[in-house]
């Protein structure tokens, strides 16, 4: 029987478990931050906001929060601290809702006589090249025909390593040498995946970040060459960051976006940190959608993100 509509009882497991560090750490604090109180009151707030910030959920998401928690006790005059998890439950749902992309059930992609064409972008080392090897699968398990171009030429091992992912998930993966142009190698996989008439092309790049110049102009030109054969590609700039991290992770995807136009983020490595919360800062702040989080080392611990599913495991008693 499904879950939350067509979320499966085990992908919410995994969901559960994915965050139970999280979960853990904030429900701690929570209690100190309410211990001996009744109502909830300045003094409360003020723990709240400590708990939130320290949860990196980000300053300034954390103020919005607390903002609108302080106009509902204002209004409901007296409120109850066992009333608190529920309300920041609601809160951060909302917060995250306003975010959100169309739905996605089982990493569907749009019709279209062309291949989708994502361009994934992310500093080395966030699981970058793991997290388009789970992303392939994914689609290939829902009946997708993909296409893998390892544009990232600026090492070897992200060549290497991508291909090892193609043999494992079963796809063709579209490569040069080392040092190669990127933008030639975005084209050549490209051009494959028209050929092959795939169904989705997943192109990874460079992972530096130390000159934002030379970032932006290669990604720049790595779109271009592609809107050569596809004119609206590509679809989607997906960002991956480490939610381990923490605020880093919000410091890259800023960097990030001001480099190129992300358009949907992807938060690995939240299984193994009490940083979480990261999620609903970056969503907030950024204003790109959260679109798939990695919860687990195993080819399928990649879930498209779904709110109130992650909320749900968060504030679960």
């Amino acid at each position: 029987m499904a879950l939350f509509g067509l979320f499966s009882k085990e992908k919410k497991e995994t969901l559960d478990k994915g965050l139970e560090k999280t979960k853990e750490s904030v429900f701690k604090k929570l209690s100190r931050a309410v211990a001996g109180k009744s109502k909830v009151d300045d003094e409360v707030l003020d723990n709240l906001e400590e708990v939130l910030i320290s949860s990196d959920v980000g300053v300034d998401t954390t103020l919005r929060i607390i903002e609108r928690i302080e106009n509902r006790v204002a209004k409901d005059k007296y409120m109850n601290t066992s009333e608190l998890n529920s309300i920041l439950r609601e809160e951060i749902a909302f917060l995250l809702e306003e975010n959100e992309t169309a739905a996605v059930e089982n990493f569907e992609l749009p019709q279209s006589d062309l291949p989708y064409v994502i361009m994934v972008v992310g500093v080395n080392g966030v699981g970058k090249t793991t997290t388009i090897g789970k992303l392939a699968n994914q689609f290939k398990k829902n009946g997708k025909k993909v296409v893998l171009g390892a544009a990232d030429t600026f090492r070897a091992a992200a060549i290497d390593q991508l291909g090892i992912w193609g043999e494992r998930v079963g796809v063709p993966v579209i490569k040069q040498h080392m040092g190669a142009d990127p933008a030639s190698v975005a084209f050549d996989a490209l051009q494959s995946a028209i050929k092959q008439q795939a169904d989705v092309v997943i192109v990874d790049t460079a992972g530096r970040l130390h000159n934002k110049i030379n970032l932006m102009n290669e990604l720049s030109k790595i779109k271009n060459v592609m809107k050569k054969l596809i004119p609206d590609a590509p679809h989607e700039i997906l960002l991956i960051l480490d939610g381990s991290t923490g605020q880093n992770a919000y410091e890259q995807a800023k960097q990030f976006t001001k480099a190129t136009e992300v358009n949907a983020l992807a938060i690995t490595k939240l299984d193994g940190t009490a940083k979480g919360g990261v999620v609903i800062g970056i969503s907030d702040q950024l204003k790109v959608p959260v679109k798939y989080i990695g919860i687990g080392e195993k080819i399928d611990d990649l879930q498209v993100f779904r709110k109130n599913e992650f909320v749900d495991s968060l504030f679960k008693n």
